[in-house]
């Protein structure tokens, strides 16, 4: 196992001339020795990337990777002692599933009696043993991907095993499973591992410090609660939860933010950089509806399970509020929430002091 550092590392396509050349635009972080990491954005925002870089299939633009001490930049993808789960199962056709999985072993010379504890170990893992001996010629997508996936959990020595979105073709209920299943084995392997995905429910699950990407950047690594109730820029609070953040421009004067007619205290706050746009930052599961408050429009009424979510407007600004399954909406119904729910963002980061304590 190891601490993984990324030393100010970029990363562009060719020959950047501007800043929006770079797929990566910066990324500088420590990611310790044993941790669970998730890398989570949409389509698009630099997390593969990244993960090559660390894995040594793209040398980066600019900076350096760090396995502890050790300058890995240079250094190929054999020589970094890895793992890695591809989107796209890789698996030996002519192979049974059993020498699948112990290839990587074989390879490395592994004693046979380790080699088949540890084949026997990935197979109950991955819910294959009844089918070790048969060829994977003519598998199933999702079949495939376990297989992939268990050959890249074999190894008992590697530095990092980097997973890039290895569920996607696993079938929803398969999926809780291996998620639960890849927590409880790093919690007995102590493998350092890294979790690219752009479902926010597999990262806040498997891993204990989530790294959010926009635009080329990590805008936030923390926990799944820190990145809940205290998204440090305004994409994290509106790509994490479901629905995501509600995000009201206002105008911010005297310590209060102005929307509409309404004026909501801000409390002691840092200042504001002119010229820069500001919004409140809202969770719909800490807004109440009643009696008192600001005045809301409802629009329509959306029944989730057990919660419902009221879409509406406040002064003609889009709103989620969710509610308890059973709650009631008054005929005149008014928003109103504590001000521990209040987040003040400008240019999109959070203003620190913002959200009153």
């Amino acid at each position: 196992m190891a601490r993984i550092t990324l030393d100010h590392v970029r990363h562009a396509y060719g020959t950047p001339r501007q800043e929006s050349d770079y797929a990566l635009k910066e990324v500088h972080a420590v990611w310790s020795d044993g941790g669970a990491y998730a890398l989570l954005g949409p389509s698009g925002c630099g997390k593969t990337t990244l993960l090559n870089i660390i894995s040594g299939l793209l040398r980066p633009s600019e900076g350096r990777i760090l396995f502890d001490d050790q300058d890995m930049t240079d250094l190929p993808t054999g020589k970094r002692n890895i793992a890695q789960v591809f989107q796209f199962p890789v698996v030996y056709d002519g192979m049974t599933l059993r020498e699948n999985i112990a290839f990587p072993l074989r390879n490395r010379g592994f004693p046979r009696a380790e080699t088949e504890a540890r084949v026997a170990e990935i197979l109950r893992l991955i819910d294959l043993e009844g089918m070790a001996d048969r060829r994977a010629r003519g598998l199933t997508a999702d079949q495939k991907q376990k297989i992939s996936l268990g050959r890249g959990l074999a190894r008992p020595d590697v530095n990092a095993i980097l997973f890039d979105e290895p569920l996607t073709v696993i079938d929803p209920q398969m999926k809780w499973r291996l998620r639960a299943e890849l927590k409880a084995l790093h919690r007995r392997s102590g493998f350092t591992m890294v979790y690219v995905t752009h479902d926010q429910t597999e990262a806040l699950t498997f891993a204990d410090r989530v790294a959010v990407m926009h635009d080329g950047r990590i805008v936030q690594m923390g926990t799944p609660e820190e990145l809940f109730l205290r998204p440090e820029h305004s994409f994290v609070g509106y790509f994490i939860g479901s629905p995501g953040m509600n995000l009201l421009p206002v105008r911010v004067e005297g310590g209060e933010a102005i929307l509409g007619e309404a004026r909501i205290p801000l409390g002691p706050h840092a200042e504001i950089p002119p010229g820069a746009r500001t919004e409140i930052g809202l969770r719909p599961e800490m807004l109440r509806v009643g009696r008192e408050g600001w005045p809301l429009v409802p629009l329509r009424l959306e029944d989730v399970g057990r919660r419902k979510i009221l879409r509406a407007e406040l002064y003609g600004h889009p709103l989620a509020v969710a509610l308890g399954e059973d709650a009631e909406i008054p005929a005149d119904p008014r928003l109103d929430f504590a001000p521990e729910a209040l987040n003040l963002y400008a240019g999109g980061w959070r203003i620190g002091g913002g959200r009153i304590p």
